[in-house]
């Protein structure tokens, strides 16, 4: 009976307190795993919950669009924005055509892009 109670004060609390980079990565995390179910989802052909991962997928990358500062980031964001762009690209085509191959190529991709953001963020620390 608490348990459950205590997760989610343990995840609420993981939230509220962690930092920006920090929330960034459970967001990666979010994508990868949503991208993973929605995929399988589709091979399942679950159309409604492929569709709502797929869209779970999606709505993390527009946020990350949404608050990427290409003004401060420059071209390096700007790139960023073009991979992010094209993920969701990617991701609307998979929903649409149900298709796993296009998720089987655009889930590496959201992993590359975790990846490439637990790397800064390690290294960030490093640095501090």
């Amino acid at each position: 009976m608490y348990a459950p109670n205590a997760y989610n004060a343990y995840k609420n609390n993981s939230v509220n307190y962690a930092s920006r980079e920090q929330l960034l990565l459970m967001l990666l995390d979010g994508a990868v795993k949503f991208a993973k179910i929605g995929r399988e989802a589709l091979v399942e052909k679950d159309i409604k919950k492929s569709h709502e991962n797929i869209v779970k997928t999606q709505n993390i990358f527009y946020e990350l669009m949404v608050t990427l500062d290409v003004s401060k980031g420059g071209e390096w964001a700007e790139s960023l924005m073009r991979v992010y762009d094209f993920i969701v690209r990617r991701l609307i085509d998979a929903n649409m055509k149900k298709d796993v191959a296009i998720m089987d190529e655009v889930i590496p991709l959201i992993e590359d892009v975790k990846d490439t953001w637990d790397k800064a963020y390690k290294v960030s620390k490093i640095m501090k």
